[in-house]
């Protein structure tokens, strides 16, 4: 029994608890929530709008005007006037959307949390498309144009709509190259030989690759949308921010592995090790 290969077991074991965190995050309402890959705040959708004279919708302004008219209410009003919600989380499989509580804004006492009201369905290979959820839920007669949704935030997601879709198909080579890597380090524990290490330092690295490059392009995916939504979003009152969460949890799981697969070299090389002075020992007694 090689109980030198408890620590890269243990290793494995929580980078695929991990990896499937990341996976399943948001995929029912509440379910890890805070592991969203961004969060798009509307909660003031519109403001910049709603306070201008001249719109090509009748109803919007009729909403302007009632929520003009009530200016100490203003804040936290303007999502449910629209009938949108304050936020809207992308996680890897749906979203999730629902409320601010106690209210969108932070004061001294409290911060606000989120409230999840629902959630998408899953679906594999899914991309975000907070244009056309936003669409939806806008009372009739309003659209985005009315509220001057930036173009340049809907080319920001679709320009990673391909990357979103590979990253996807990573986490599932990287989650069962895991779970295999898994199981091959419990059959390594009681197990001697040369074929073990390496068939672990192999399904190690696999799942070190396929985690390495899915954090890479979630990182980069983060980075581009938000980035082109605060620079663009802020006039007409939306904003995002990245999941710290979920990257540190996909990256945790990356380095999990890499310490799994130089553990496994290191069992191999032990091994020859140990042969080599048995051989050596042997010749010796010999003489």
């Amino acid at each position: 029994m090689r109980l030198t290969a408890l620590f890269p077991l243990l290793c494995t074991l929580v980078a695929f608890i991990l990896t499937l965190l990341c996976i399943f995050a948001g995929s029912k309402g509440g379910y890890i929530e805070q592991a969203d890959i961004f969060t798009l705040n509307t909660s003031m959708l519109g403001r910049t709008t709603l306070d201008t004279t001249e719109s090509s919708s009748s109803l919007l302004d009729s909403i302007g005007n009632s929520i003009k008219g009530e200016v100490n209410d203003l804040i936290g009003d303007v999502a449910k006037a629209l009938n949108i919600h304050d936020f809207y989380s992308a996680h890897l499989l749906n979203y999730c959307e629902g409320y601010f509580t106690p209210g969108p804004v932070a004061n001294k006492t409290v911060d606000p949390d989120k409230n999840v009201t629902q959630c998408s369905n899953r679906t594999a290979l899914f991309h975000f498309d907070p244009t056309a959820a936003i669409q939806k839920e806008l009372k009739p007669g309003i659209s985005l144009a009315d509220l001057e949704w930036p173009s340049t935030i809907q080319d920001a997601v679709h320009a990673v709509e391909i990357a979103s879709k590979v990253m996807f198909v990573l986490y599932c080579v990287g989650v069962a190259a895991t779970g295999l890597a898994l199981l091959g380090a419990f059959v390594g524990m009681f197990s001697d030989g040369r074929a073990a290490p390496l068939a672990n330092n192999a399904l190690a690295s696999l799942a070190l690759l396929a985690l390495g490059i899915a954090s890479a392009i979630v990182t980069v995916i983060m980075s581009k949308v938000v980035h082109e939504v605060n620079k663009h979003g802020d006039d007409i009152g939306i904003s995002a921010t990245k999941g710290t969460t979920f990257l540190g949890m996909t990256w945790a799981a990356t380095v999990l592995m890499a310490i799994a697969a130089v553990a496994w070299i290191y069992e191999f090389v032990a091994y020859r090790r140990r042969q080599t002075s048995y051989i050596f020992e042997g010749k010796k007694g010999r003489y």
